[in-house]
């Protein structure tokens, strides 16, 4: 799974120029947004939300983090308006980083509001992973796909923009094996999550990346 990944031809683009290529291609008629998450740890300034959390306010951090139903509602709309269909899948790490644990309460929000996320164990694709972790792609269509990359403090830097199909479709294909294999997001979140303590975090553990 994900084997000729590793040795794809892409094209580096930097921050601005991946968000821009990714909205035109958006709304180009994809028929679908497929989004594998792997990282454990990000930094997300500028995010009220996390920058809440970083401090060490929780309790700020998921009352913020509510307050962007309304964005993520949009989103969902234009999606509806577009005829694209979004699904994410999460892998997550025991034990759960606070990066993670703050990610997730973000995402129940979308979750709520419809948005098709799943989450797997880690532990469950270690068989996938014995010599490198499952790419962290953007995956539209058969358009375009992009790997999201960071810079050594874990802050969002651009990606890697590939269009070669055969590729995409195999990409994409591991990442169907993958979400089929998925837990549903309530059924995690309930389980693990919810039960957890607020994490303790400093400047060095919480892990810049793009919007949530």
């Amino acid at each position: 799974m994900f084997d000729s990944f590793p040795g794809g031809a892409s094209e580096r683009l930097d921050r601005s120029t991946y968000h821009a290529d990714l909205s035109r291609i958006y709304s180009g008629g994809i028929g679908f947004l497929n989004k594998l998450e792997r990282g454990q740890h990000f930094k997300e300034r500028g995010f009220p939300s996390w920058e809440a959390f970083a401090d060490g306010d929780w309790e700020r951090a998921l009352s913020l983090a509510e307050e962007r139903r309304e964005d993520y509602a949009e989103e969902l709309r234009k999606a509806s308006r577009l005829g694209v269909a979004h699904r994410r899948l999460r892998v997550v790490e025991f034990p759960v980083t606070p990066y993670v644990q703050w990610e997730l309460f973000v995402l129940r929000v979308r979750v709520d509001l419809g948005d098709d996320i799943r989450i797997i164990d880690a532990r469950d694709i270690s068989n996938i992973e014995r010599s490198r972790p499952v790419p962290e792609v953007v995956i539209l269509g058969d358009a375009a796909m992009y790997e999201v990359v960071y810079d050594e403090d874990g802050n969002a830097a651009g990606a890697n923009r590939y269009t070669d199909r055969s590729l995409i479709r195999e990409t994409n294909a591991g990442f169907d094996t993958l979400y089929e294999r998925g837990e549903g997001f309530h059924d995690f979140f309930d389980r693990e999550i919810v039960t957890l303590a607020p994490p303790q975090v400093s400047g060095a553990s919480t892990g810049l990346r793009g919007s949530r």
